[in-house]
């Protein structure tokens, strides 16, 4: 496995950054990064609360988060800047994290990463905090289409911490042609079978399979789901599995040729090791943001702004971005990343492609039919 793919084995195991719509098992790896307190090197070290707004926070934070965002050199930074002890568990999928906030089990976390369309479902559940801006420092560097998003107007609830693309990851040794759009898979059943993953995931892999017929990635129409069932059954038999982690092993040791997979964890390998290139498919795919957020059970509430606002630091982003490959809402930090970097049209795809592609929204009563194609997909 390379290097950059390990780049937090000293915190995390292996774990999908993304969303099990199916509510499948979780595995939940808890990190203690007390006491960690380390150099920052040219990490700006400013204060990162208006102390005007409220006395300096202190004491323990508890953030819960996907295994992509967070290392120990980001925590020792933060630490050394405020004073914080941080502790982090992480969770591979939004239905994880809802359940547990539910459940009560969240109570002790006061920050929190949820996804575009999480966020608004957890607003509508009224578990998530109204921000209250004159605490935010660095909030007007992030991008003005972040500011305002769909899922969240007016940022009222959350602030983009991170977002990126789903695609296909390939052994360009082996496939010497390039998979350019979805229609691949089915058109090179042979030589892929058994050598293929699709994510452990409901919306994205149905999601991939209705743009391949011209739909939209939160089609709601029975027959159109019904259609992408049908041809999500035909290309099954040519599956290794369904599988959202755990699958860099197998592609790089060569059981695999192609993997669908997040671009959080698909880029990094394809430069560390350019004999795998990660492709956005050109009709389009999804297009996922992450945030911050702040739950209303947080216990403390002081540190949780201390962390956003050390996160909205432009030097901070940059540098996340550059040991952690997501690509980052924060525009100020933009204009700090290498030339090699935004030249990376996966990392930053174009506009034209971007505009092909969705986020994945609610499908309010559709899906239910969702959950049973897919129970029958997946346990043929």
């Amino acid at each position: 496995m390379p290097p950059r793919l390990s780049r937090n084995s000293s915190l995390l195991t292996n774990t999908s950054r993304r969303r099990f719509l199916q509510g499948s098992a979780a595995v939940l790896a808890g990190v203690s990064l007390s006491n960690c307190r380390r150099t920052i090197g040219e990490a700006e070290t400013t204060p990162t609360s208006d102390p005007k707004a409220a006395a300096p926070a202190s004491g323990v934070l508890h953030i819960y988060t996907w295994a992509d965002y967070t290392d120990d050199e980001l925590a020792a930074q933060f630490t050394e800047a405020t004073g914080i002890e941080v502790k982090i568990d992480v969770y591979d999928s939004n239905e994880t994290m809802l359940a547990k906030m539910q459940a009560g089990g969240g109570a002790n976390y006061s920050l929190i990463y949820p996804s575009d369309y999480m966020v608004r479902e957890m607003i509508g559940l009224d578990l998530l905090t109204t921000l209250d801006k004159s605490r935010l420092v660095g909030f007007d560097k992030i991008s003005e289409k972040w500011q305002d998003p769909v899922y969240d107007p007016d940022s009222a609830h959350s602030v983009a911490y991170s977002w990126g693309t789903t695609g296909l990851l390939y052994n360009s040794e082996v496939l010497t042609t390039a998979p350019t759009d979805w229609d691949y898979l089915w058109d090179n059943r042979d030589i892929l079978s058994r050598k293929m993953t699709l994510l452990d995931d409901v919306r994205e892999t149905m999601g991939a399979v209705l743009s391949s017929l011209g739909y939209s990635y939160n089609a709601t129409d029975p027959a159109e789901l019904e259609e992408a069932y049908q041809r999500l059954l035909e290309l099954k038999p040519s599956l290794a599995s369904f599988k959202s982690f755990g699958w860099q092993d197998e592609l790089l040791g060569g059981d695999l040729l192609l993997s669908m997979v997040y671009s959080v964890e698909g880029i990094p390998v394809s430069l560390e090791n350019p004999t795998f290139q990660y492709v956005i498919p050109e009709s389009g795919s999804s297009v996922w943001t992450d945030t911050m957020v702040i739950p209303t059970s947080a216990p403390n509430v002081d540190a949780a702004y201390e962390w956003i606002n050390f996160n909205l630091q432009p030097k901070v982003s940059q540098e996340t971005v550059e040991r952690l490959f997501f690509a980052t809402p924060n525009s100020e930090a933009m204009t700090l990343l290498s030339q090699e970097l935004l030249d990376n049209k996966n990392l930053f795809p174009p506009e034209e492609l971007l505009a092909k592609c969705e986020g994945i929204g609610p499908v309010g009563e559709a899906s239910a039919l969702y959950d049973e194609y897919w129970t029958q997909v997946t346990s043929a």
